[in-house]
């Protein structure tokens, strides 16, 4: 009877030990599976890889940006940087964003550096974004707005060398961002920064501490902070639409943009700040012509990223959008030969492009009646981000805000430097902007007042498709 009883309870014991077991085995295995489910399957994770590679010139080069400089770089303020993020959504999709301490691209570089990078990683040009901040005080690249310089041969040969150089650093780029992959978080929001001023309605020479100064403008501080699954800060891209003319002198440096890149690197230790130029072509930082204000600009422009950053910002959904389209942009009808002849006749950047435009028409007999521009949409989770090529006047971020609402980003001078893009009432006016610009990128004439509807009905199917 004893042996029987103890017998049951053993085997009572030993039933309640298996059970326990299960149960734990159920509620560890239950803790892992929701661990992952948290960390992995999450709708907010991200992948995202960063990557920079220091882009100043080795040599003596050709600055670009203004056609009166007589002569090439003198040294450097600070280095010029391009940097790259690489974001993968939920579902895998991926697409990279480019940034560079440049005035601009043309479109043959950035056609073959994009089908490049389309060959060997597989994504098309909806996914890829090269914006440059517009430095007045970086390289010349390529032969963008190669009539406004008065280079020689020689200096022209250094110039095809640095391109050459700067394609294959951008293409590396990308490879090494999708090395660096890593879980992270979006999160995005607009600041504000005060400094741009218009410049074709305030006059430089006419400003004092008491001006009452003329829009239009956009003040916005475009914000996209990227961070970790442990909080750290992985990324900031920050934008303005503000010239980078701070400075003139024949000294390399990223004007304020690559101040306010230096000031957040410095606030964020480890932190790869990235910098895009908004649609500033028709702003200015004022006053400028000084290093400190250069300095003074750049700082005004961190500390309105660091408020955002401090301050509660949209998380946004794992699922990325990417579009992209080039639309035939019509052109005026250009000078005649008689015109263009006694323009010619000057010493300046006008006297080059006539010159060069004469050479063409002999050559081909006509000249391009459009140009193929590029739009491009991004949406990151909720957030729009509308990505312009060219320098594009503020009155078209004011519309698309009236469109889709004041928390959208624009990015412009991306993908192809092309010219200026005017609104419709700037073409009508003239004046640099609306005319005299487009000689300096090589058009034959200005452009046609329909650019405008025709931009903003691309963008607008691009938001709906």
């Amino acid at each position: 009877m004893k042996l029987s009883e103890n017998l049951k309870i053993k085997q009572y014991r030993f039933k309640m030990r298996l059970n326990n077991l299960f149960v734990f085995s159920i509620l560890f295995l239950g803790g892992i599976f929701f661990s992952k489910q948290q960390t992995f399957g999450s709708n907010n994770i991200w992948k995202v890889g960063v990557a920079c590679k220091n882009i100043t010139p080795v040599a003596s080069v050709w600055m670009g940006g203004y056609a009166n400089r007589v002569s090439p770089s003198e040294g450097k303020i600070h280095d010029l940087w391009a940097k790259a993020l690489m974001i993968e959504d939920a579902r895998g999709h991926r697409a990279i964003l480019i940034t560079m301490d440049l005035l601009g691209i043309p479109k043959n570089f950035s056609d073959e550096l994009r089908n490049k990078i389309k060959q060997k990683y597989g994504l098309d040009r909806s996914q890829i974004v090269l914006s440059c901040s517009h430095t007045h005080s970086g390289p010349v690249v390529s032969r963008a707005l190669e009539y406004i310089y008065p280079m020689n041969s020689d200096d022209w040969k250094k110039v095809d060398q640095y391109t050459e150089r700067l394609e294959k650093m951008l293409f590396q780029l990308v490879g090494e961002s999708m090395e660096n992959m890593k879980y992270a978080r979006i999160y995005t929001k607009n600041g504000v920064a005060r400094f741009q001023v218009n410049r074709r309605n305030n006059k430089e020479n006419q400003l004092t501490s008491t001006t009452n100064l003329c829009g239009p403008n956009d003040y916005a501080v475009p914000v996209i902070k990227v961070e970790g699954l442990d909080k750290s800060l992985i990324a900031v891209i920050f934008g303005y639409a503000c010239h980078p003319t701070t400075l003139s002198i024949n000294r390399f440096s990223g004007d304020y943009p690559g101040f306010a890149q230096i000031e957040l690197e410095k606030l964020y230790p480890g932190t790869v700040a990235m910098f895009f130029q908004g649609a500033g072509a028709d702003q200015n930082p004022l006053p400028r012509r000084t290093i400190p204000l250069a300095i003074q600009y750049g700082k005004q422009l961190a500390a309105a990223v660091e408020s955002v950053l401090s301050d509660k910002m949209d998380n946004q959904e794992s699922i990325l959008t990417n579009k992209y389209n080039e639309i035939d942009l019509p052109l005026d009808n250009p000078l005649s030969m008689q015109q263009l002849q006694e323009i010619s006749k000057e010493n300046d950047y006008q006297a080059r492009w006539a010159k060069g435009m004469i050479a063409e028409y002999e050559k081909k007999g006509s000249f391009i009646k459009t140009y193929p521009y590029p739009i491009q949409y991004w949406k990151i989770g909720s957030q729009s981000l509308f990505v312009m090529g060219g320098e594009v006047l503020v009155s078209y971020s004011i519309q698309l805000k009236e469109l889709y609402g004041q928390e959208i980003f624009l990015m412009a001078y991306a993908n192809d430097i092309v010219s200026y893009i005017p609104s419709s009432a700037v073409i009508e006016e003239g004046g640099y902007e609306g005319d005299i610009s487009q000689r300096v990128y090589g058009l034959p004439a200005k452009w046609d007042k329909q650019i405008e509807p025709l931009i903003i009905s691309g963008l607008k199917k691009l938001a709906y498709e």
